[in-house]
């Protein structure tokens, strides 16, 4: 019987088996999928991220930027990081990353797919994919087959529009050393530096269209890209995804499993990464009902705030003010992507 068996192999399951096995534990990932993986992402991540990633050990190259820029028509908004830089890159060149280390590492990668039919927990291990483990950690995604098998769901919240993230790369040089904002009436788009001669534009939107779409909403940015991109539309949603708890019994959710507000800060990857961290943690300790704190108290700023500019976000009355209000208090801007940083 092995220590951990991890149920996917994408960044936040990585991260997990890297920390598992630097920890000293038998740890194997079962994932289907040759690596890298791609999937619609923003591509940004945060200087926390970063310091996390190098603290691994995983090697990572991409493009820095040194804060967020936030545009809305004629009014910017530009905020600094005050520890360190952020990173942009593509998702293939992070996963491909970390996939390395977790070989240098000798974390076992198998491509197994875990059917949930055939999961079954006990009172010391867990068995799926044929392998019995005293831990599994899921890292199945936004929409975790394994936590909607073990009931951890939670219902939408009412009064929350149901938003969708799209992705596109296009061929030309960065003109920002910031990552920035652009936002319109419904909908922002993300346009993140990952290469000298690449930038990724990523739209959050509660309106279901094609991406020309929705990017026609942004004539300032779409003004500045070529006419074509050079990766096709890849989409994300719904992504608010609500969640009980992110521990049931020897089974602990990770990443975007473990539940997910939004991705209009941009937090992701470094709180799949804090959250791996705090899983292997417990895990070392045998108490894997100390995850659901650590959890809730490691998110817990991530959250609120996201949750409170999305609330704003959706209001009609404060929505138009939010860039206006971050460019005439640039201080309290700044100490808002410092938080979140």
């Amino acid at each position: 019987m092995i220590d951990l068996l991890v149920a996917g192999g994408g960044p936040a399951g990585l991260a997990t088996a890297i920390h598992a096995a630097r920890a000293g534990l038998d740890v194997v990932v079962a994932e289907p999928r040759p690596a890298p993986v791609d999937k619609a992402c923003g591509e940004g991540v945060m200087p926390a991220g970063v310091r996390a990633l190098a603290d691994l050990g995983v090697a990572v190259t991409g493009h820095p930027f040194r804060g967020i820029r936030y545009v809305d028509g004629a009014v910017e908004a530009e905020a600094h990081f005050r520890g360190g830089t952020g990173l942009g890159l593509r998702r293939t060149a992070l996963h491909g990353a970390l996939a390395r280390r977790a070989a240098e590492l000798g974390v076992r990668v198998l491509p197994l797919r875990v059917d949930v039919r055939t999961l079954r927990h006990d009172r010391d291990s867990v068995t799926a994919a044929g392998i019995t483990a005293r831990y599994l950690a899921a890292a199945d995604g936004l929409h975790s087959p394994i936590r909607r098998s073990l009931g951890l769901d939670l219902p939408p919240a009412a009064g929350h529009p149901t938003r969708y993230g799209l992705r596109r790369h296009f061929a030309v040089p960065p003109w920002s050393d910031c990552v920035e904002v652009h936002w319109s009436a419904r909908s922002e788009a993300y346009v993140t530096p990952v290469g000298p001669g690449l930038v990724g534009v990523a739209i959050l939107t509660a309106d279901r269209a094609p991406y020309d779409s929705q990017l026609a909403r942004f004539p300032r940015l779409a003004a500045r890209l070529p006419p074509s991109a050079v990766t096709p539309a890849r989409g994300a949603g719904p992504l608010r995804q609500r969640v009980r708890s992110p521990v049931a019994g020897r089974t602990l959710l990770v990443g975007d499993a473990a539940g997910y507000v939004d991705a209009l800060t941009g937090e992701g990857i470094s709180t799949a990464l804090a959250a791996a961290a705090h899983l292997v943690r417990c895990l070392r300790a045998d108490r894997p009902q100390d995850y659901d704190r650590a959890w809730r108290r490691m998110s817990r700023r991530h959250r609120a705030l996201t949750g409170a500019l999305l609330w704003a976000r959706h209001q009609p009355r404060l929505a138009a003010h939010i860039v206006p209000t971050a460019a005439r208090f640039p201080a309290l801007f700044t100490a808002a992507v410092n938080q979140l940083g």
